[in-house]
């Protein structure tokens, strides 16, 4: 069949986009290969950054930002002065860190509210102080309607004594006494099982956790360090 110019011209125009779509595609694999190698580190996704000019980089480290010629490279959160100071680093990390936590569900201790509202989810180390305060109130998050799930963040990593001792916490006949006396400074019985405390503190690490206790609202923002009862509740209600 002959095509007529007119013909000839609308399906180059209905290609073009397709063929620019692959190439920007292409370009975007060749960017993730090369932050991948020079970074040391996963590149989750590739995508539009809030600022022109820029791509948004989520990392198994967390978010970072490149020029489209994956020439410069920039660190640090981005904030919207136009809707409060809205922070759009920590926005872009929110999906990505209930990714990372779903798998871990069935491994968490949790501690249920009653009249359940909230459901947040604590990094938690048994040895920090701040935790152990955090731990002490439990009865008042519960009695506020917010339930605590607890996931393992040793921050000594692992392997370590902590760890070892987080280790023997989960793998415990009763993990919540365990928890209770490991928060209370007593010592635990060694225990093995197959508690993943590796992975519980890989995915925190990747979260960009670097301290305890962190807290993981359920739309994924984060909120670092130990924050009291009634203030959670507020920061819960703003959400």
């Amino acid at each position: 069949m002959k095509l007529t110019p007119m013909l000839s011209l609308c399906l180059a125009l209905a290609i073009a986009p397709l063929a620019q779509g692959a190439s920007a595609t292409g370009q975007h694999e060749q960017l993730k290969n090369k932050l991948s190698k020079v970074l040391g580190m996963d590149i989750q996704s590739l995508s539009a950054a809030p600022i022109p000019g820029l791509l948004q980089a989520v990392t198994s480290r967390g978010v970072v930002y490149v020029t489209e010629n994956g020439s410069k490279l920039l660190h640090g959160n981005i904030y919207d002065l136009e809707n409060g100071m809205k922070n759009l680093t920590e926005v872009a990390m929110a999906g990505p860190r209930l990714a990372l936590i779903k798998p871990f569900e069935d491994q968490m201790l949790v501690y249920k509210a009653k009249n359940e509202k909230y459901v947040v989810t604590v990094f938690t180390d048994v040895t920090c102080g701040y935790c152990r305060k955090l731990h002490n109130q439990m009865q008042q998050y519960n009695d506020l309607g917010i339930t605590i799930r607890y996931l393992a963040y040793p921050r000594q990593g692992v392997p370590s004594v902590v760890a070892d001792e987080m280790e023997a916490v989960w793998c415990s006949k009763d993990p919540k006494k365990a928890m209770d006396d490991a928060k209370a400074g007593k010592n635990i019985a060694l225990a093995k099982c197959d508690a993943d405390i590796a992975g519980q503190y890989k995915i925190g690490s990747q979260m960009g956790i670097n301290g305890t206790p962190s807290m993981i609202l359920e739309d994924g923002t984060m909120i670092p360090g130990y924050v009291p009862p009634e203030q959670l509740l507020q920061s819960l209600q703003a959400h």
